[in-house]
């Protein structure tokens, strides 16, 4: 049975760190893009990172965390990373993962309607 289970949020002041981890069940990550994905009440799940399925391929970042998230994943662990640095109150949210078998330029769009896995999500508050 495919699952998708995150871990490592939580409550962290701003300028602070946080890694989210995303373990796959079920299925292989290799040759799929992995995702993460954010929202907050009332709002739209918006994207975070993506990543193609070679690592020198396409990366995605949106321009809020661009230089300061930094998406990863370890194929042979069936896990997704995602370290976030400096964070913000702004980045407060609750944060999904998510993988789909790669199609192209996928990664690079980076649509959360794109992929049909999804964890269940993780609350990270930044907040003094």
């Amino acid at each position: 049975q495919l699952q998708l289970v995150e871990s490592g949020g939580g409550l962290v002041q701003p300028g602070g760190s946080l890694r989210l981890s995303c373990v796959l069940s079920g299925f292989r990550l290799d040759a799929s893009v992995i995702g993460w994905f954010r929202q907050v009440p009332g709002k739209e799940r918006t994207a975070v990172s993506c990543q193609s399925s070679d690592s020198d391929g396409d990366t995605y970042y949106s321009d809020s965390v661009k230089g300061r998230f930094t998406i990863s994943r370890d194929n042979a662990k069936r896990t997704m990373y995602l370290q976030m640095s400096d964070l913000k109150p702004e980045d407060t949210a609750v944060y999904y993962c998510a993988f789909e078998p790669e199609y192209p330029h996928m990664a690079a769009t980076c649509r959360p309607r794109d992929f049909g896995s999804w964890g269940r999500g993780t609350q990270d508050t930044v907040s003094s």
